[in-house]
């Protein structure tokens, strides 16, 4: 009888363990075990909205592993904006190149007078120019993620273009900061030139000048350059609130938020480049006298008389100069 009741205390204990044990494992048919070699990318997304796993550090948000808004945010990464830039760039590209060819460079109708104004104080070419600076060479390597694989790495091989990418990853973060702090000069010093008013709609009416030989009359900034001017400021900025979020990644968004602030910030940045290509055209082979702005600081007075003869004349009546020649003389 002892033996007996030892053999039942057996089955029993072992039949209360092996409840425990199927109790404490989950259901194989709601469970996926991401480390499986046979498990797909596509039974994960169908498991969960997303997966996550577990990090050490303090913010669990990176710890996100895959989402399916992963795929689109690649897809636009891959496809749609090479075609959006490809199609921004080169379309813009080609039509100064047309423009050019057809009109060629706008003339001062009435040549050079051998005298010259200031245009620009040496503070504002300063600004001006780290600013262009700073966008040239963010331009080139921003652009070299988005084509430069499937442009330059086969022209240059593996590891010479490796080599270039991490330096143009490092211009690309560090000369962030002193382009946005131009762009808020260039903001606080121009702002008040910039704000639109009637004479640019008649500018804008008769084809700025770049039509044919009219030249409508404009204050310090066409409207034009006022154009130019707000891209930049808030084109600049948008580049600027999003670049940062991905060199910081997770201190304002998660991974939904930053693959967001990409998608920005890439669409933006080909647009913005460009516009600064028509930009550099109207201000180097596209206008006679116009670079002198901002190479020397002067124009020509017959250049600001063509171009911006109301500023011209709010110049001279504060210098007291007597100018008996109409301000739209070249216009007539």
């Amino acid at each position: 009888m002892a033996s007996f009741g030892k053999y039942i205390c057996l089955v029993l204990g072992a039949g209360a363990f092996l409840l425990i044990a199927a109790i404490s494992v989950p259901s194989t048919a709601q469970q996926v075990n991401p480390t499986a070699s046979s498990v797909k990318e596509q039974q994960l997304l169908q498991e969960l909205n997303r997966i996550q796993g577990r990090v050490s550090i303090p913010d669990q948000r990176s710890g996100v592993l895959e989402q399916p808004a992963g795929r689109d945010w690649r897809e636009f990464r891959n496809v749609t904006l090479r075609w959006i830039g490809g199609i921004a760039i080169l379309g813009m590209l080609a039509a100064l190149v047309i423009f050019y060819l057809s009109r060629g460079m706008v003339r001062l109708e009435s040549g050079r007078s051998g005298r010259s104004i200031v245009r620009f104080t040496a503070f504002e070419r300063f600004v001006h120019w780290m600013t262009a600076t700073c966008f040239i060479i963010l331009a080139i390597s921003g652009l070299n993620i988005t084509f430069g694989r499937p442009l330059l790495l086969p022209l240059i091989g593996f590891e010479a273009f490796s080599e270039w990418s991490q330096w143009a990853k490092y211009a690309h973060n560090y000369l962030s900061f002193p382009f946005t702090i131009g762009v808020v000069l260039i903001f606080l010093m121009w702002v008040a030139g910039n704000i639109p008013n009637k004479v640019d709609i008649n500018w804008l009416k008769r084809g700025g000048g770049m039509v044919g030989h009219d030249h409508p009359p404009a204050y310090r900034f066409n409207a034009g350059q006022k154009a130019i001017y707000w891209i930049v400021v808030i084109g600049g900025g948008a580049l600027a609130v999003t670049g940062y979020e991905l060199m910081f990644p997770f201190y304002v968004s998660g991974i939904e938020g930053m693959q967001l602030a990409q998608i920005v910030h890439s669409i933006v940045a080909v647009l913005f480049v460009a516009a600064m290509l028509a930009h550099i055209y109207i201000g180097t082979i596209g206008t006679e006298g116009a670079f002198e702005a901002m190479g020397t600081g002067t124009v020509d007075v017959n250049f600001a008389r063509e171009h911006h003869s109301l500023w011209l004349e709010e110049q001279q009546a504060r210098a007291g100069v007597n100018d008996t020649r109409p301000a739209a003389a070249a216009a007539e």
